[in-house]
């Protein structure tokens, strides 16, 4: 869906910017208009535009203008985020709904509204002061993702069966070795494949280079010789559906699940992303190094790679006993009489 039928001009012109300049794809473009959407509409139930009995949904941003966009104030911000923190609902989708947004929601939408006042007073020049410069985001605390143990990958592979065994073997070994985004595989062409590589189109239309080891290529080969058998609607598609269109994302977050099932794995702990998380800790575990790591998954900055350097305890320990400090023993000092 386009949203920019929703967007007034000030909008247009940060989404615009975001898309032509910066090189985002459609889809982070449109969760920044969804993310300003949402505020403005706040916004305006604030500061008494709207009956109070309005709901959010209903309001329209058509009519929001660069003297309302300056009027915008720190506290307003604030009180925003209370708002996303206490109120805002999680899923609209669920029976019972749940209230109030994790930091990490909340610190994205806030980056979305530093980026757009960034925007009108660096790039557009329209502000003469950015209200929200000195803006704190919410604090992230840091934990250790799930992934999958070398034993567990095998495990998962090894139980692979049914009318899909071969494209589902190839996807989980794509994962698994390649790190790719569950976008970036259900995106790839017959014409990305490579002898020993994949082209990959990565998050701004960025291409990248990911070279296959001996495994996955086998397993690419074996899929490509069943592939070539099937009268695919959608030819140019790497993986197909059962209906012979290109895969949705939902029917992989739906197989990877099944799979890990199969395997006697928790399918509640892992996901697509997991086996990517997977992917970036076998490698570093190897001794890839990081800055390589960084290129194989497309990372545009190295800090967002650094989330996957986590050590396990049994390095950890071996750390500790590492240490030359490790053996020493104090002698202890004779009592006077």
């Amino acid at each position: 869906m386009d949203y920019r039928s929703e967007a007034p001009e000030i909008i247009k012109g940060f989404l615009t910017y975001h898309e032509t300049i910066k090189g985002h794809s459609k889809r982070t473009v449109d969760e920044y208009f969804l993310d300003l959407r949402t505020f403005f509409r706040f916004m305006k139930l604030e500061k008494g535009l709207v009956p109070r009995d309005t709901e959010l949904s209903d309001i329209s941003i058509l009519d929001i203008n660069l003297n309302f966009v300056r009027s915008i104030t720190l506290s307003d911000v604030y009180s925003y985020l209370s708002f996303l923190s206490r109120d805002r609902v999680k899923q609209y989708r669920e029976a019972v709904p749940e209230y109030g947004l994790n930091a990490k929601s909340r610190a994205r939408k806030i980056a979305t509204i530093r980026s757009f006042y960034k925007y009108l007073t660096v790039k557009a020049h329209i502000l003469d002061e950015n209200p929200v410069q000195d803006l704190d985001s919410p604090k992230i605390m840091k934990t250790l993702p799930h992934y999958l143990t070398l034993e567990e990958s095998q495990k998962l592979l090894s139980s692979v069966d049914g009318p899909n065994r071969e494209r589902d073997f190839c996807i989980l070994m794509i994962f698994l070795n390649c790190g790719l985004r569950i976008s970036e595989l259900v995106g790839l062409n017959i014409s990305d494949i490579g002898r020993d590589h994949l082209r990959v189109l990565g998050k701004g239309n960025k291409e990248r280079i990911v070279y296959l080891n001996d495994a996955c290529a086998e397993a690419i080969n074996e899929y490509l010789l069943l592939r070539k058998s099937i009268a695919a609607i959608d030819r140019n598609a790497l993986f197909l559906s059962n209906r012979r269109k290109r895969v949705s994302r939902e029917t992989v977050h739906h197989l990877v699940k099944s799979h890990l099932s199969s395997a006697g794995l928790d399918s509640r702990s892992y996901s697509s992303h997991k086996l990517r998380h997977t992917a970036a800790t076998l490698m570093l575990q190897n001794g890839v190094d990081i800055r390589t790591l960084q290129e194989l998954l497309g990372h545009e900055h190295l800090n967002t790679t650094e989330i996957y350097t986590h050590i396990s305890s049994t390095e950890l320990k071996i750390a500790a006993k590492a240490n030359p400090l490790g053996s020493f023993r104090a002698e202890k000092k004779q009592e006077n009489k």
